[in-house]
């Protein structure tokens, strides 16, 4: 059974081991029977004659390091064929102890069924997304590290052809129906073979009776027994005896739990046999946001370079003490903790500046991997030729695949940050860094549920610091991907609270933009004047402020929402003033299609002789800009018109000239002023 098999993302996957013929599983046959048993053990709606309404959920139950993720990957495994529609994983805590939560998981179960889910969305909308995408499946989901019913109990699926598999420490009460399998340690048979993996046959051959005291030591806990025999593994010249001695000799640990002593006093075993440099790296892994980290992050960790931040990586891997490859590495869940308290004895300033030379690589591979997309000579690309080699990209391909690879432990580093509290100069950038990126690479709109989640961390550090500016801008953005998704209502509220922001900041430009955006949420509510009101403020101010540019359009929007209310005076002097600005600002196409709009304004108004003389002066100003598909859809309202005005055969030859300046483009396009309302 490969690495990658077994692990299907849990704390604790040490019921297989490394041993020189790849990993394997053992042990836990006992356990595997009976939790096959129990799937085909009929159910108490069965019984009763009832369809049940819900996934069956069987719970592997047992402490971090004894095996109970990687039970729980054989049973995935072994059950593979019967859920053609997969097997499905998330984790519910991350190895550092935090909770994920809900929305977090939801979402990327969606991502993984391929569901789109809008930004923002509440945790309720999301879990029941998931909910239905699995009512019409046969899966199989693996639900890992769950601490409270309450988490699961969202996620289980309405379909009784689904099967849900949790592991958790310990009972799931309020889930009816659950079927626990508690794990306790594992057959001495079985620990001694998973030991023998790491040590070869000969030292166990030679001293039986002190391989059982090894199994014994631990407990029979295989997270426990991986350890030991990773030291053992690495002193060759060491017996199996030797191990059983110092495990002995060891002093327990008061603070731990009684089930908690082995894994506890085998830990320290490895760790106390750790050069220096490699104790302290391990420390401050603790450090590593979602407990993953690869040699930059290790390196900005230990302050020590990259290719040496990679070696002590893969020599704590082969001592039990990570697992991963391919220049990723993960802190077992069941060793967090462990590090999380040796960690604590170091001085807290040294730990505070590991953490700041952390997310300063951070932000510099995020700056990197924006640049990479720059063109050549941009004073970005030029940036980044001065960066050290092993911080560039050395293509567009190799940045999106790196950020695609990182981007949860990304996220969980700004999440970090952020809660961080004492970082927030370095978490500001951070999130700007990944927000950029994001950006460039993927586009706004696919990492939209990414940036609205980054945006609610800025506004969190700006509401923490008082930074009126940076939290108008938050706000601004969390509103925008609001009304972008039909929550207009949402939007509207962020907007009110950016104005404020805004005017607390002194924000000229943000005060601005959300006098403009309160009156486009209004608009797109449909009450007219209120959305009037709020334009005719953004205007005077930016009228006030000399911006001819942001005046004209922003008399072309009042001008659309005195239409649709249907009060066509005020609309046509909006308009009128609306092509003014344009002509005064040179912007042509601009010109043309205000003055199209004034064309519509006055047939809506009865006044198609006026109507057809502006669309004519719209055509020639389309005409000059070189803009042939406004030219032709300009044409094709001269032809209704036109139509209106029972002249028929002048309509037809402005279609033929409609039709001759498409030639091949297309249809030409409706001319809208803001909204697809008339």
């Amino acid at each position: 059974m490969t690495d990658q098999a077994l692990d299907l993302g849990g704390p604790d996957r040490a019921a297989g081991a490394r041993t020189g013929a790849g990993d394997r599983f053992f042990g836990r046959h006992r356990e595997l029977k009976s939790l096959h048993a129990d799937i085909e053990r009929a159910g108490l709606d069965t019984l009763a004659g009832r369809k049940a309404a819900r996934a069956r959920v069987l719970l592997v139950a047992g402490r971090p390091g004894s095996g109970r993720t990687a039970l729980a990957a054989e049973l995935a495994r072994s059950l593979a064929d019967r859920y053609p529609d997969g097997v499905l994983r998330v984790r519910l805590t991350e190895p550092g102890g935090r909770p994920v939560p809900l929305d977090e998981a939801a979402r990327s179960l969606l991502r993984d069924l391929r569901v789109s889910a809008p930004p923002g969305a509440d945790e309720d909308e999301l879990a029941e997304s998931v909910r239905e995408a699995l009512a019409v499946r046969r899966t199989l989901l693996l639900v890992d590290d769950v601490r409270e019913a309450e988490h699961l109990d969202p996620l289980i699926p309405d379909n009784p052809d689904a099967l849900v598999v949790a592991v958790s420490e310990g009972p799931l009460t309020g889930i009816p129906g659950v079927r626990p399998c508690t794990l306790g340690g594992m057959d001495a048979k079985s620990a001694i073979e998973l030991l023998t993996g790491f040590t070869g046959e000969v030292r166990i051959t030679v001293d039986p009776q002190a391989a059982e005291a090894v199994a014994e030591e631990c407990g029979g806990q295989p997270a426990a027994l991986v350890l030991v025999g990773g030291w053992l593994a690495a002193r060759p010249s060491s017996s199996v005896a030797d191990a059983a001695r110092r495990l002995r000799a060891l002093p327990d640990d008061g603070d731990q739990p009684s089930g908690g002593r082995p894994l506890a006093r085998a830990f320290r075993l490895v760790y106390d046999s750790l050069p220096q440099p490699a104790a302290r790296t391990l420390r401050l892994l603790a450090l590593a946001p979602a407990g993953r980290a690869d040699a930059h992050t290790a390196s900005a960790l230990a302050g020590c370079s990259v290719s040496s931040a990679e070696a002590v990586l893969e020599s704590l891997a082969a001592a039990g003490l990570l697992r991963g490859g391919d220049g990723v590495f993960e802190v077992p869940g069941c060793l967090a903790g462990l590090l999380t308290a040796l960690l604590a004895t170091d001085r807290a300033s040294e730990v505070q500046l590991a953490r700041a030379r952390m997310l300063e690589r951070t932000v510099r591979r995020l700056q990197a991997c924006r640049a990479v997309t720059e063109p050549d000579g941009s004073p970005a690309r030029r940036k980044l030729a001065g960066l050290p080699r092993a911080l560039r990209f050395a293509s567009v391909a190799e940045a999106g695949a790196w950020l695609d690879a990182r981007r949860e432990t990304l996220l969980a580093s700004a999440r970090m940050a952020v809660d961080d509290g004492e970082l927030d100069t370095l978490a500001r950038r951070l999130v700007a860094a990944l927000v950029r990126a994001l950006a460039a690479h993927r586009g706004t709109e696919a990492a939209a549920a990414d940036l609205y989640g980054l945006h609610r961390l800025v506004l969190d550090v700006a509401t923490r610091r008082g930074l009126h500016r940076e939290r108008a801008a938050a706000l601004l953005n969390l509103a925008d991907l609001d009304a972008r998704h039909d929550r207009t209502e949402e939007a509207l509220g962020r907007y009110r609270e950016a104005l404020d922001a805004g005017r607390l900041a002194k924000d000229d430009y943000a005060t601005g933009r959300a006098m403009e955006s309160v009156g486009g949420a209004y608009q797109e509510l449909g009450d007219w004047q209120r959305a009037a009101d709020w334009y005719g403020r953004a205007l005077a101010q930016r009228q006030t402020r000399g911006e001819r540019a942001d005046e004209a359009r922003l008399y072309g929007r009042l001008g659309t929402v005195h239409t649709y209310a249907g009060r066509y005076g005020e609309a046509l002097r909006s308009w009128r003033a609306a092509v003014a600005g344009h002509r005064r600002l040179g912007d042509v196409p601009a010109q043309a299609r205000a003055l199209s709009e004034a064309a519509r304004v006055q047939e809506y108004a009865g006044r198609p002789e006026e109507s057809l003389r502006t669309c004519r002066e719209a055509v020639e100003w389309a005409r000059r800009a070189g803009d042939t598909r406004l030219q032709a859809a300009l044409q094709l309202r001269l032809a209704d018109t036109l139509e209106r005005l029972a002249d028929p055969t002048a309509a037809q030859l402005h279609r033929h000239a409609a039709e001759r300046l498409l030639g091949e483009e297309g249809s030409a396009y409706e001319i809208r002023s803001g909204s697809e309302e008339d």
